[in-house]
């Protein structure tokens, strides 16, 4: 499947700041980057670096004018799917070292107050099953709504709120499955389907030795994703953060699947 990416970012400076980029879709095995531009108003320093995890990069700008930036991308998706819920867990003990940090609390996924919660709930289920059966209860028991949270808002908010939009879903997603003792990550992606059309974020599971990609909103698949990068959490993936003071004047996302003849 090939998915076809515009974004425009706009924002009003009026003093010098250094700004941190993370816009591109990543070229990793799982998916190839066909065709990609990036146009950025001028700019004081421009220089790339690698993103967490070493998915994808981040891009340091220097600017103190009104940055404008337009990237365009062409990303074919070749990522292989499995069904999560018969997939087994790998045991602690024998889990890579890349994957440890994502099974420790983190700044917005506070997994350490769930154990009894999801132990109470979930405990009849193992592996890929219960991560199949903590979706289903996020999906069942959130109301997706726009304006409900904010920048500041835990997994811990979230679940005493039961609302919150795609970010909320994700560090909920991530916040539980951690408290079972399965690694889990925040993962920002360009999704098909997603609406209003937006940077998505779903969350990242490691079982069966691999990565599986779930979005606890149900609007986009795995098969029609294309992959930004990875973290803890939203702080380590940021499509936008700035050192000084930036303010937001325009911000749109396009994402479409191009249908070949």
């Amino acid at each position: 499947m090939q998915i076809s990416i515009t974004t425009r970012l706009e924002y009003a400076i009026s003093q010098p700041v250094d700004v941190l980029l993370q816009i591109e879709a990543a070229m990793i095995p799982e998916q190839r980057v066909i065709d990609a531009r990036i146009d950025l108003s001028p700019t004081e320093h421009f220089a790339r670096v690698p993103a967490q995890a070493c998915i994808g990069e981040r891009i340091w700008l220097r600017t103190s004018a009104p940055l404008k930036v337009r990237y365009r991308a062409l990303v074919e998706v070749n990522r292989m799917l499995a069904d999560i819920a018969t997939l087994p867990a790998v045991p602690p003990h024998l889990l890579p070292g890349e994957t440890v940090d994502y099974l420790m609390p983190s700044r917005y996924c506070t997994s350490d107050t769930f154990h009894d919660f999801v132990e109470s709930e979930f405990g009849a289920l193992e592996g890929g099953a219960r991560v199949a059966a903590i979706c289903h209860r996020i999906a069942e028991t959130l109301t997706y709504q726009p304006g409900s949270s904010d920048a500041f808002t835990t997994a811990a908010d979230t679940f005493k709120s039961r609302r919150g939009v795609c970010r909320d879903y994700a560090h909920l997603m991530i916040a539980f499955v951690r408290a079972s003792g399965i690694p889990a990550r925040f993962a920002s992606v360009y999704g098909l389907g997603v609406e209003p059309q937006d940077f998505h974020a779903v969350a990242e599971v490691f079982l069966d030795g691999a990565w599986h990609l779930v979005d606890a909103t149900r609007m986009a698949t795995a098969d029609r994703m294309a992959k930004i990068g990875v973290g803890r959490d939203a702080a380590d993936v940021s499509f936008l953060t700035s050192y000084g003071q930036v303010e937001m004047v325009a911000q749109t996302v396009e994402v479409s699947e191009l249908v070949t003849a």
